[in-house]
């Protein structure tokens, strides 16, 4: 958390991307790259591997729900101003096409639907290659400010 101090949140993230700033180690379990973000905008790169498959032979709901849930809330993050955090309050997702290893590299899209005082709204996508859909999803953070 300390890393926070003192930067925005896009300023953050944009150091997560470039790698400048230590990624927590989830992003270790669950691989992915982290692109450039734009504020209240971020994409992600994930590879399905065989290790995420459920008893189906496909990659398992929780990987997916872990990609949006990742991408809404860097999304929030970059909206934030020093000394605000943003944990998610509530995210949701629709499963509407399988995931496997041949899908490929899936594109994982999130973006900030509304940002007031005290919650942010967003939608993320996560799609093939082709811009296929697979799964897409909706989420709202909480804005915490530090206490002083």
């Amino acid at each position: 958390m300390t890393e926070l101090t003192g930067c925005s949140g896009l300023e953050f993230v944009a150091g997560l991307a470039d790698g400048s700033i230590r990624r927590p180690s989830m992003a270790e379990t669950l691989p992915f790259t982290l692109l450039p973000p734009e504020e209240g905008k971020v994409e992600l790169l994930a590879a399905p591997e065989p290790r995420f498959y459920n008893l189906t032979n496909t990659v398992h709901g929780g990987w997916i729900m872990t990609m949006l849930d990742t991408a809404m809330s860097l999304a929030a993050q970059t909206t934030l101003a020093p000394g605000e955090i943003c944990p998610s309050h509530e995210t949701s997702a629709k499963f509407v096409r399988p995931i496997s290893v041949e899908t490929g590299v899936m594109r994982v899209i999130a973006h900030v639907v509304s940002r007031g005082r005290t919650v942010i709204t967003l939608e993320g996508r996560i799609e093939n290659s082709q811009g296929g859909l697979h799964a897409h999803g909706t989420s709202t953070c909480l804005i915490v400010r530090e206490k002083q």
